[in-house]
């Protein structure tokens, strides 16, 4: 169900940005722009600004019934909660993995005040 209701929404959220794309710019929000005609209080509402509002109300509420199914089937818990919980075998490492080389096992050994160099290569 939540993965049908996804795939609408993208799907929506694909078409929305198609139809604003394929809008003529008016610039009438900021002013700016070049409106040839007589501008009326009142501008008739062509297909694609209906398709676009049409649009637009769809992918609210698919966003919406997304909020409420991901709320209905998350844990209570946070992630900190479950490990809490965890048995020990799963938070320590396997007992028959190899160990980790030391630092010591790495580099060659002090000798003297001298601070530990790696040999030069030559």
């Amino acid at each position: 169900m939540e993965n049908v209701i996804l795939v609408v929404h993208l799907i929506l959220a694909i078409c929305l940005i198609g139809v604003v794309l394929l809008q003529r710019s008016e610039g009438g929000g900021l002013g700016m722009g070049g409106g040839g005609g007589v501008m009326t209080g009142r501008q008739a509402a062509t297909a694609l600004g209906k398709l676009t509002w049409a649009f637009a109300i769809a992918f609210l509420a698919t966003s919406i019934t997304l909020t409420i199914l991901a709320a209905q089937n998350s844990s209570g818990g946070s992630v900190l909660d479950r490990i809490g919980n965890a048995p020990a075998s799963e938070l320590l490492p396997d007992a028959s993995a190899p160990a980790l080389p030391s630092a010591g096992d790495l580099l060659p050994p002090v000798t003297g005040d001298a601070p530990a160099l790696p040999p030069r290569a030559d």
